[in-house]
């Protein structure tokens, strides 16, 4: 199996990148990311972040069946906190039991809200206990609907000719068929009444932000690209932003103190599966593609940033404050989510080398940068993606997207399981500490798409540097991935 990441010097990958055509730059001083940042505030005084490093959103699928937190749960956020990362985008949390993506996923609603209250101020507890004091510290939850990946049974707003042969239905068993009904517009309208609720919730137990989810093929992220969705929500750009106009209107009128944020994808592309090389290809498709938002509709390679752009002006017209970055679909095409050393076991090798889709990343985030501003000329910060893979070079890459102003902030995510102290080591020493580094071998993946477990679902985490929690229950996931594969 090729290994991509065989680099001796910042050098060495400075030079591979190039040869391949996709710059990346890599700064000497990581000064850049410990600036403080304005985060604006519509109608009010902006908010201060004391770095530009962010954890993002990682699910660590722990929690309890009915959507509280659980004891890995609140550990999580306690190391979180105590990392001094000054921006906590919290995992993907339901607004409703049929929004669920797996049966431990948080979901925050009456019953669950003091104990996620309770995980927000042991996050904040554990910042003060760090740095001194939280001002300048920023925690919020991600927002979301599973829409089509609800693992109750997926609720689909739009026929994808592409996703629905890959979707399950769970009444028998097989893929969805031309029969399955889509979502109607009265009922995204409930789904919408939904958001608010969990919006003036996360308000109640602590939040600063919401993040409005709009990334990874889910139920807000189809809607953006349901060019052929009959009705309110689909068909014109002016319909396919309808959802997340309407919504972000609703909050910033009924809790005018909540800061809004959204992860969105600036490029869906399309699936893939596994070659006979093992090598993963495009699955075949029509041109042009009709539910790929960001994407050229004759190329699915090529990436189209006219919408997405004009997403990003929009919502910071909106009245959004931040702005997060994804691509792909992580069900469907992986290596365009996280590009990764090694696949999880039920994916396929990288198509493209991994330095290919940073750069994607990097490229898409500056041009979403570029158009974040208001109206009035405030410019909205936007959080980049796509670092883990690039190991010890990953915050000297970060500071160089700062300081050109590709981005203004920067967000760890695989390597922020493995290392959630990464902020304080880089303060201190310049650089991470190699025995925590993620190396993008997809052990958290495994954990995470592993089912056979009493609660449906095993926690995940980095078995390799959180050893003494994960390595049990990744040997316990490995035994059992062994003797599935043994009966195949």
């Amino acid at each position: 199996m090729a290994r991509y990441f065989k680099y001796k010097s910042p050098a060495d990958l400075i030079d591979d990148a190039a040869e391949r055509g996709v710059p990346i730059e890599l700064a000497d001083d990581l000064a850049p990311l410990f600036e403080p940042l304005d985060v604006p505030v519509p109608g009010g005084a902006p908010r201060r972040l004391g770095n530009r490093l962010a954890v993002q959103p990682m699910e660590g699928c722990d929690g309890t069946p009915d959507g509280r937190p659980d004891e890995l749960t609140y550990r999580r956020y306690r190391r979180f906190g105590a990392g001094e990362a000054k921006l906590i985008w919290g995992e993907a949390t339901a607004v409703a039991d049929d929004g669920r993506m797996n049966p431990r996923q948080l979901w925050l609603a009456d019953h669950s809200a003091s104990e996620i209250a309770d995980m927000l101020a042991g996050c904040r507890e554990e910042h003060r206990a760090a740095c001194g004091d939280d001002g300048d510290l920023l925690v919020g939850l991600q927002l979301t609907h599973s829409g089509r990946y609800s693992f109750r049974g997926p609720l689909i707003p739009v026929r994808d000719p592409l996703l629905d042969p890959r979707t399950v239905d769970r009444a028998t068993g097989k893929p969805i068929g031309d029969d399955f009904a889509i979502l109607s517009d009265d009922d995204l309208r409930r789904i919408q009444d939904q958001f608010v609720a969990a919006a003036k919730l996360a308000r109640e137990v602590g939040c600063d932000f919401i993040d409005v989810k709009q990334c990874h093929k889910y139920l807000l992220c189809e809607l953006l690209a349901a060019s052929n969705r009959p009705g309110e929500y689909g068909g014109s750009y002016e319909n396919r932003t309808r959802f997340v106009r309407e919504l972000i209107g609703r909050i910033r009128a009924e809790i005018p103190d909540l800061l809004i944020a959204s992860r969105f994808n600036a490029y869906d592309g399309v699936p893939f599966h596994k070659g006979a090389d093992g090598l993963g290809e495009p699955d075949e498709h029509a041109a042009p593609l009709t539910n790929s938002f960001g994407t050229d509709p004759h190329d699915h390679a090529k990436p189209a940033t006219e919408e997405p752009r004009r997403l990003a002006a929009d919502l910071a017209a909106w009245g959004v404050s931040l702005l997060n970055v994804s691509s792909g679909n992580p069900y469907a095409c992986p290596h365009l989510v996280r590009p990764a050393e090694l696949p999880p076991t039920d994916g396929y090798l990288q198509p493209e080398h991994p330095l290919v889709g940073i750069h994607r990343h990097f490229t898409l985030t500056a041009a979403v940068q570029e158009s974040a501003v208001t109206p009035d000329g405030v410019r909205v910060p936007v959080v980049g993606s796509g670092y883990s893979w690039l190991q010890d070079y990953a915050f000297a890459a970060a500071a160089a997207n700062v300081a050109a102003g590709r981005c203004d902030l920067v967000g760890y995510g695989r390597g922020s399981l493995s290392h959630p102290d990464f902020a304080r080591t880089l303060k201190k020493s310049g650089k991470l500490n190699r025995k925590q580094v993620c190396r993008t071998f997809s052990y958290c993946t495994n954990i995470m798409r592993t089912k056979d477990h009493p609660l449906g679902q095993y926690p995940t985490g980095c078995p390799p540097f959180d050893r003494e929690v994960y390595d049990p229950i990744y040997k316990e996931v490995k035994a059992k991935l062994s003797d599935a594969a043994s009966r195949k």
